[in-house]
Parts: structure tokens; sequence; C-alpha cells
């Protein structure tokens, strides 16, 4: 996600003695165009009606993604204090602390890992911007991801990024929390692991014994309530309409990796945001003469390509908790 210029990410989470939660923060300080698009029967979000192209907000600060079901809605606010702080956010007034942080959000359900009571708020989200930065990103189970279930295995932050041919770069970030399976039963390998690039996965089949003892074992998703959230981001110059374009069009990265996705017990929403440093379509090459339509079409495919990929590497970066296996531990053999 980082990949993308103008982006920073920073994860808080805590796990043990009854916890097992946490908030990402994705910040754009500098602004950034944004949509959104929720599937699913049971989503939990923050501030999406701003997103519709009709409104009047045309920028982004950041965006907030949290554990604890409707509770976490609250790490949100700590991210805004975080950003006003730092005078970043819609103008109100004419100083420059006179600004109101546009940080729209949404939760997951990872209550069944924690004690009752021990859920995200306004803290996690504002030491998650304090922890924010524009390097590698911590994967597995951290921030958002500390409780998340991928069906049967325990789930995790993902991320993933690709670079088209004109330059433009577009990036995934995903909490995987999901009531479908990343994984085929079958095989013991990801659903999606033929949109690999360069071996990043690092995969082989898995034992026959492996797969065999995980039919067995395996039981599926351990709460009906589950909820993926995440971000792609691009520098691209896009408006707001076609950041939700973008974000419709990511959500088949989800449909590619999780089998079911978007069910009704998934409240499954994507942000994309847009940071606006490159002209959509620019470069000297296919992308330079294409209509705009067509360079369009080219960062959603890639946004739901990196959201698949981002899928696998959250599954495959998780550990063990709260008695969900980790990929790592059912399949061993698949890892090397």
């Amino acid at each position: 996600m980082t990949d993308v210029p103008g982006v920073l990410v920073g994860h808080h989470h805590r796990i043990g003695a009854g916890w097992a939660t946490g908030a990402t923060a994705v910040l754009t300080p500098d602004g950034a165009v944004g949509g959104v698009d929720v599937r699913g029967g049971g989503p939990g979000t923050r501030e999406t009606e701003l997103l519709d192209p009709s409104r009047l907000v045309q920028q982004v600060h950041g965006i907030c993604l949290a554990g604890g079901s409707a509770y976490g809605l609250a790490a949100a606010d700590g991210v805004m204090r975080w950003l006003a702080e730092r005078g970043h956010g819609f103008p109100v007034g004419i100083e420059p602390h006179q600004v109101v942080p546009i940080v729209p959000g949404a939760v997951l359900f990872d209550l069944p890992l924690g004690e009752w009571g021990n859920r995200p708020d306004a803290a996690f989200g504002y030491a998650a911007c304090d922890a924010a930065a524009d390097g590698p990103v911590a994967q597995g189970c951290v921030g958002a991801g500390a409780g998340a279930t991928a069906g049967s295995v325990k789930g995790g932050i993902g991320t993933a990024s690709a670079v088209l041919p004109d330059g433009a770069v577009v990036g995934a970030l995903v909490a995987v929390n999901a009531l479908g399976e990343a994984v085929d039963r079958d095989s013991g390998l990801p659903w999606a692991l033929g949109l690999e690039l360069a071996g990043e996965f690092g995969l082989r089949a898995p034992s026959a014994a492996e797969v065999a003892d995980a039919r067995r074992r395996l039981v599926s998703a351990r709460q009906p309530m589950n909820t993926v959230i995440g971000v792609v981001a691009t520098d691209v110059a896009l408006t707001k309409a076609e950041c939700r374009r973008v974000a419709v069009v990511a959500q088949d990265g989800l449909a590619r990796a999780l089998r079911p996705a978007h069910s009704v017990f998934d409240g499954d929403t994507l942000f994309a945001l847009s940071t606006g440093r490159r002209e959509l379509g620019s470069g000297a090459d296919v992308y330079a003469v294409a209509s705009r339509a067509g360079a369009l079409d080219a960062v959603g495919a890639a946004a739901a390509d990196a959201v698949s990929r981002a899928v696998v590497h959250g599954v495959l970066a998780a550990t063990s908790l709260g008695g969900v296996p980790a990929y790592r531990d059912v399949y061993p053999s698949a890892l090397g």
C-alpha cells in the first residue's frame, strides 16, 4: 500500500490477556479523492455517504479500519484528533487549525477472540496514526487484523501493489476476516494463487497427509459474522465517481480470493483513494492514447488483482491465535 506515493499506514493492536483486536490507519494527510463500495449483508461503516460524488467534500485525509464490530468505529475519533492536531482536514474557518479531518472507516467482527469489552477505542486510532509511515507494512495479526479469521484459518492484514506499464502505482491493504475460505481444501493452496507476481507467495503444494488431515479437522468460520475491509489506492488522478468505480471493480478481488464472498454475514467494504500525483493515461505507451475509460479499467483491474494478492498475504502472514489455526501450522510443508 505504501508503494503509492502520499499514503502512510500504521497499526495498533492488543493481543493477549483477553485482547485480540486492533486498528489500522491509512493516512493521506495532504488529502486524497475517495470512493467506497459496500457489499454483503452486515457492514459497519462511518462517513461513507460523503464519498458519494454528489456530496460537497472532495477529499479525505485518512481511512480507519478496526476490529470490535460497531464499537470499533470509535477508533476513527482518534484518527481525527491526530490529524486535527497537525492541521490536516477540511477547512471550515479562517485559522489554520480550524479544520475538520474527513476520516471514513469500517469495522470487522472479531469479538469472540477476546473478552467482552476489550475492543478498539479512540486511543487505538490515535496510536495507529503515531505508528504510520511510508515504509514496509507489517502483515498478519496486526492492527485491524489482530483478531481476524479467514474461514477455518487465521486471517489478518495483507497488502500488495503493482506498477502499470505507464508507471502508475496501485496498492491494496485488506483486513481478511471472511466467512468464506481463502484456501482450496482439495489442494491446500489459496484460491488466488494464480495471481502471484514474481514468486511472492513462495508456496508449493502441501503434502497429501496435511491436506487430508485439514479436511478432517478444520471447522469453518468460528462465528456467523465476519467482514473483510480494506483500502485500494493509486497515484493516478481520479474523480470521486472514478474512485467509486475502482472500489466496485476491486471487490472482484475478494470474489476471486474467497469462497463464498459478500455473504449475508459479511459486510465487505473497500475504499478507494487517489493521491492525484499522475494524470490518468499519462506516459508514452498504449495507456497514453487509450480512452480515459480504458485507462480507468486498467487501474481497476490492477486494484482487483492486488486485493486478491493481499488476501493471500494476510492469510500466509497470520499466526495461530485463540484456538484458530494459522495456515502455516495447518500446511507447514507448503511453506517449505
